[in-house]
């Protein structure tokens, strides 16, 4: 299945309770039709001691989100749009539906 969303496109949940909120896209899990928001999401979780957790205990971690609720933010309103392609020159760019302007992965 083909998606639209890279890693570095700014987002918005539209569903769930993260709903209305923004974040940049740190991984996209093609497989498993996930995404990870940077920021949201986030979750307690109880470690043992180890190496990479000296001190074990309760930490927060993200976890991550359904990719069907999560939109790409249009670069020009800010609000969620769906996303197109089309062929520039030679070569395939994305574009933001509502306002028609390329998105850029920053």
């Amino acid at each position: 299945m083909s998606y639209r969303l890279r890693k570095g496109d700014k987002v918005i949940v539209v569903r769930g309770r993260e709903k209305g909120k923004t974040g940049k896209v740190l991984h996209v899990a093609r497989d498993r039709g996930r995404v990870l928001v940077e920021g949201l999401n986030r979750v307690k979780k109880s470690m043992r001691v180890s190496r990479q957790y000296p001190k074990g205990g309760i930490i927060e971690i993200e976890r991550s989100l359904a990719i069907a609720n999560v939109r790409v933010a249009d670069p020009k309103t800010g609000k969620p749009t769906r996303v197109g392609f089309r062929i520039e020159g030679n070569q395939k760019v994305r574009f933001a539906k509502a306002s028609g302007q390329e998105l850029k992965v920053s």
